[in-house]
C-alpha cells in the first residue's frame, strides 16, 4: 500500500475513530470537528485521499473509506493506541502527553520497526 502523508493519516485514523467503514459514511462537518480544521481543510484533503483510492464522497456527500482507506485508517488507529498504551501504562507518561507522544510516533516510526516492536509490546501485557 502506497503511504500518504502524516496529515492525510490523520485523516484516515478521523474517520474510523468516527465510526466510517467501507459501509459507514461520515460527515464533512465531523471530521473538521474531531480534526480542530475548516471544512475547507478536509476538503483538501478529502481530495487527495480519493485520488489514492482511499476515500469516496459524492459532490457534497459524506466520505465513504474504501476497503483499502478502512485497513489504512484501521491501522493507523491501532498503532495509535498500542503506542498510547505503552507509554502510559509502560512507562507512566500522563495519558494527555501520550496521546500527543503517539502520535507523532506512529508516524515516524517504520513498519518494520513498528512491528518488531509491537510484538514487544503485547509481550508485556499492558
Amino acid at each position: 500500500m502506497e503511504k500518504v502523508s502524516m496529515s492525510h493519516e490523520d485523516y484516515l485514523e478521523a474517520i474510523v475513530m468516527l465510526g466510517g467503514t467501507a459501509a459507514n459514511p461520515v460527515r464533512s462537518v465531523d471530521i473538521a470537528a474531531k480534526m480542530g480544521v475548516s471544512k475547507a481543510s478536509v476538503s483538501k484533503a478529502l481530495t487527495l485521499l480519493k485520488e489514492k483510492g482511499l476515500v469516496v464522497q459524492p459532490h457534497y456527500g459524506d466520505v465513504t473509506l474504501t476497503e483499502e482507506g478502512y485497513a489504512y485508517g484501521q491501522s493507523i488507529f491501532q498503532r495509535h493506541g498500542l503506542i498510547t498504551r505503552f507509554l502510559n501504562k509502560g512507562m507512566g507518561i500522563d495519558l494527555e502527553e501520550a496521546e500527543r507522544e503517539a502520535c507523532i510516533i506512529e508516524h515516524a516510526i517504520s513498519d518494520d520497526a513498528y512491528e518488531k516492536w509491537a510484538e514487544f509490546i503485547k509481550s508485556l501485557d499492558l
